[in-house]
């Protein structure tokens, strides 16, 4: 036009916020662990479909009901939304109501929800799922303060080492349990079944404070220790209604604390039937119930796998809690001190063979019931 210069484009600008290099790898460990991801976001659905490729979390070409947005979510109706929230892996141009009825969609169909967030849309949808993540380093305060977990490094690849190491503390609070309750109920029975059948106490009261003031500290406590076992981000996610004292568990303890009372019982009357005297006969079955838990110790190292195949060296602290128990048995037994305070005396070898064979018995039926808790455990996966 006349009077007026030309406009002339000289370029455009685009702006990229590529994923993390770890977060596809997070995204397939996720899900080889039985975890869905999904992505919710208020960008357009072409850039989300494009990020979504990028991170593994689409393999086709992204339409389809793999994508919805949030018209779409806010258009359907309640009985079928939680179908399509959950076949869907992407959501696009997705408001904060709209990202509370998704979390809650999946709740509707007993799906546990980590949702992650930064914005103060996002705090409603975090407060609402079951773990709330919130960003450290970019999330405003409306947000860390509505989730349950501060992600301080705002990496993705976090919240799945997170889920191992989550998976990891709880298998070793399974495995102490399932140590020491029969361990516990062993020293119990073992009392019962001698009022009942009128017999002289094989274990004294001062003898099981000894016992459980020493097999807790040096045995029990290594197993906090233990080392991840191979292949936990493989498994299928935990039932969160499932007891931890599930049947398995149950028949477990069950099955030691019988063993322990037949085996300290057993050689408890074998020494007094050979003549030995009642200090000595308590000795022997004291040292019976702490061997067994020595040997069923290492047999806890995983519920399913067999013994040979957890080892005995891959957690060193067990070692070195037996070898402290090993040192305070020693002393128990052969010390003057101790004989006259806990009311024991010295054994012989023959007696210590005894003992053994007893443990070593009671560590093969406890591999035999493994195989039924692999039974149980692969019957349970979905």
């Amino acid at each position: 036009m006349a009077g007026r210069r030309p406009l002339v484009l000289t370029g455009l600008q685009a702006m990229l916020d590529p994923p993390r290099d770890t977060a596809a790898a997070a995204v397939r460990s996720c899900r080889e662990a039985g975890i869905e991801v999904k992505m919710i976001t208020g960008d357009h659905a072409g850039t989300a479909v494009s990020v979504a490729r990028q991170v593994g979390l689409l393999d086709g070409d992204g339409d389809g009901d793999a994508v919805l947005s949030g018209a779409e979510v806010e258009a359907l109706d309640d009985d079928v939304v939680g179908e399509a929230v959950e076949r869907a892996s992407v959501f696009a141009r997705v408001s904060p109501g709209q990202k509370l009825r998704i979390v809650e969609a999946l709740q509707a169909r007993r799906h546990v929800v980590a949702m992650t967030g930064d914005g103060v849309n996002d705090a409603p949808a975090l407060k609402r799922a079951d773990v709330g993540v919130a960003m450290g380093r970019s999330g405003t305060e409306v947000a860390k303060d509505a989730g349950d977990v501060v992600l301080t490094d705002d990496d993705f690849a976090t919240i799945e080492a997170a889920v191992e190491e989550g998976r990891g503390v709880f298998d070793n609070i399974t495995k102490f349990i399932v140590w020491t309750l029969p361990t516990n109920m062993g020293e119990g029975l073992v009392i019962l079944v001698a009022i009942l059948l009128g017999t002289s106490l094989p274990i004294l009261p001062t003898q099981i404070l000894w016992i459980n003031m020493t097999t807790a500290v040096a045995l029990g406590l290594m197993l906090a220790f233990e080392p991840k076992e191979d292949g936990i981000m493989t498994r299928p996610p935990r039932d969160p209604r499932r007891s931890l004292l599930s049947a398995p568990v149950v028949l477990r303890t069950l099955l030691v604390s019988a063993l322990l009372v037949v085996g300290s019982r057993w050689v408890f009357d074998h020494e007094l039937a050979q003549g030995a005297s009642l200090e000595v006969s308590r000795t022997a079955a004291i040292n019976v119930f702490v061997t067994v838990e020595a040997f069923y110790l290492f047999s806890c190292r995983s519920l399913v796998r067999p013994l040979w195949r957890s080892g005995l060296l891959g957690n060193r602290w067990l070692l070195v809690g037996v070898a402290v128990q090993v040192v305070l048995q020693a002393a128990l037994t052969y010390l003057p001190a101790m004989n006259a305070l806990f009311h024991t005396a010295p054994i012989d070898a023959g007696v210590w063979l005894r003992i053994v064979l007893v443990a070593v018995a009671a560590a093969v039926v406890v591999e035999l019931d493994k195989l039924r808790w692999r039974r149980s455990a692969a019957t349970a996966r979905p």
